[in-house]
């Protein structure tokens, strides 16, 4: 398999501090993925999205085969492991009380994909000209679009917009959404904070992808174009291009470049 990786994190114009955290790593056999955007005061949103991306990627460390259902239990037991430990950690520590995160995760291996989501950070899928949202927000403006009482352009503009439903580490347990799929060739996959999707609509990440730099390129274009309509929260996103779904050309290494700005 390979991947070319893009992966960058910013501050954002309004934000004294970054509360995202992600994490990026991708070789011949496999891909993990994951973005957390970190709520609470006194950093304790930064404390929060860096447990749950540590935790994930150190439980999902051994996970390179995606066959079966076993990978799929894997993702969601991840996923309440870090709820666990953050959720402990908000009732010994009086500073932490009240923080959580978003968590969208990613894992690809032998032409296929899995997705562990709680939250309202995404994932979106190009491919063969349609650009779809992979994740389903678990936010209070998504159920009400659920139940027909809102318009996705109301939702979008609606003043409880931020307000999210699922977090990892709010409660005692939590459930993800765990979903899986193939991987094709020529599949471009963005992991991404509402940083970046509250301030870019859906149709402007498309165009961006659209231009098929590198992912790198892909990634800073996203990053600025976030700051230049507002930049009012920080802004995070992963950029996957699927090159080669069985097997690497001779001679060809995949790209991964990261970046952190602000």
């Amino acid at each position: 398999m390979q991947l070319s990786v893009a992966a960058g994190t910013d501050v954002g114009r309004i934000r004294a501090g970054n509360e995202d955290s992600l994490y990026a790593d991708a070789d011949a056999e496999r891909g993990l993925f994951i973005v957390a955007d970190g709520m609470g005061g006194h950093a304790a949103g930064e404390v929060a999205s860096e447990m749950a991306v540590q935790i994930v990627a150190r439980e999902l460390a051994g996970v390179r085969d995606l066959s079966g259902q076993e990978p799929l239990a894997q993702m969601a037991a991840a996923l309440r492991e870090a709820n666990k430990s953050i959720y402990e950690r908000t009732i010994v520590e009086a500073d932490k009380q009240g923080m959580g995160t978003t968590a969208s995760c990613m894992v690809m291996a032998n032409g296929r994909w899995i997705v562990g989501h709680i939250g309202d950070s995404r994932i979106y899928l190009l491919r063969d000209g349609v650009f779809r949202q992979v994740t389903k927000d678990h936010s209070y403006v998504q159920e009400q679009v659920d139940a027909g009482f809102l318009t996705p352009e109301q939702a979008r503009y609606h003043p409880y917009s931020n307000v999210i439903t699922r977090c990892v580490g709010a409660n005692a347990s939590v459930e993800a959404d765990v979903l899986h799929g193939e991987l094709q060739n020529g599949d471009i996959y963005i992991l991404c904070s509402d940083g970046l999707t509250g301030m870019v609509e859906d149709p402007q990440l498309r165009k961006i992808l659209d231009t098929r730099v590198t992912p790198g390129r892909m990634v800073d274009a996203m990053i600025t174009e976030a700051n230049r309509r507002g930049g009012l929260d920080n802004i995070t996103a992963i950029v996957i291009q699927v090159m080669s779904v069985h097997g690497m050309p001779t001679g060809t290494t995949g790209e991964m470049t990261a970046a952190t700005r602000g």
